[in-house]
């Protein structure tokens, strides 16, 4: 068994393990592979031992692997997503995380119009506020949700957060169930064409503690695929 494989069923055992703290399903947690700086050979290998799900952050980086996937999978851009760069991955990806503005959601949705397509893509939350985090304030929430809703090629189904880094997850508790609040009082609400059927929240150092409080699906990179070589 190669240490990828390895990995991958540790992360699928933690999840089965915060799962059933909570008494939840770990059937219904999507694990998704953060490939960023990972070459093609090793995503490939994780495709093979079961992941289905592959997170990007650059549009460039899906742009140079995307045909040298070996396997089935979905493409997921988890990453802040510039406006002019829509139109590379927009027959390519299969959900957008990280929408976090009216203009770029017209972008997706003007895009998505003309490969007759509906793009799935998630509202990016800055929950805890922190000025180096791209995202919505919690208080802009609602109103953005009233202009996108009218897009007839975007359809909303649910929020992403990415929290501060912390070394003990207990100290990010907090935020991810502060997302799971609103998270849940969204659903509550009756606005055309926005759904909250996944909350994004959770990577390497936290997933364990995201899936407690609510999170669907987790973002694991290093978790998976070891420390990134940035130099590459």
């Amino acid at each position: 068994m190669n240490i990828i494989e390895n990995n991958i069923k540790f992360v699928q055992n933690n999840i089965e393990k915060a799962c059933k703290k909570v008494n939840r399903d770990p059937e219904e947690v999507k694990l998704i592979a953060v490939t960023k700086t990972i070459d093609t050979e090793r995503i490939n290998v994780a495709l093979k031992t079961g992941i289905k799900n592959i997170g990007e952050n650059k549009v460039q980086e899906i742009m140079d692997k995307y045909d040298k996937i070996e396997c089935d999978s979905s493409w997921h851009l988890i990453g802040h997503l510039q406006t002019n760069k829509v139109k590379y991955i927009i027959d390519k990806v299969d959900m957008i995380h990280s929408v976090d503005s009216v203009k770029l959601a017209k972008e997706i949705d003007k895009r998505a119009k003309k490969i007759n397509r509906v793009m799935d893509i998630l509202i990016q939350i800055n929950i805890a506020d922190e000025d180096t985090k791209f995202g919505l304030a919690e208080d802009e929430l609602y109103s953005f949700i009233e202009k996108i809703s009218l897009l007839e090629n975007v359809r909303v189904e649910g929020l992403m957060a990415i929290v501060p880094y912390v070394v003990d997850p207990e100290e990010v508790r907090i935020y991810f169930r502060k997302m799971k609040e609103v998270f849940d009082s969204l659903k509550k609400s009756s606005f055309n064409n926005i759904n909250m059927n996944y909350l994004s929240m959770g990577m390497t150092n936290d997933y364990m503690v995201a899936i407690e409080e609510g999170s669907n699906m987790v973002r694991v990179g290093t978790g998976i695929f070891g420390e990134r070589d940035y130099n590459k």
